[in-house]
């Protein structure tokens, strides 16, 4: 009863066919394999181009970090 044998996958995987067919699960595999390809570069090319962001320098000028209440009128 733990896990299931290759006699139930194979049946799991007919049913699949059946119900979707061959050629739209083709091009479901084909977009999900340009969708990785995709994102592969994306992130590559990402990697490359990313510079360390330098904090901003505000010289003589505060900046409160403190909420105003805002008064009802």
């Amino acid at each position: 009863m733990g896990g299931l044998s290759i006699w139930h996958w194979l049946i799991v995987l007919v049913i699949v066919m059946l119900v979707f067919g061959t050629k739209k699960l083709r091009n479901i595999g084909s977009d999900l394999g340009g969708a990785v390809k995709g994102f592969k570069e994306g992130v590559k090319d990402g990697a490359a181009t990313d510079k360390p962001v330098e904090p901003a320098q505000h010289v003589g000028q505060t900046i409160d970090v403190k909420p105003e209440e805002k008064s009802k009128v």
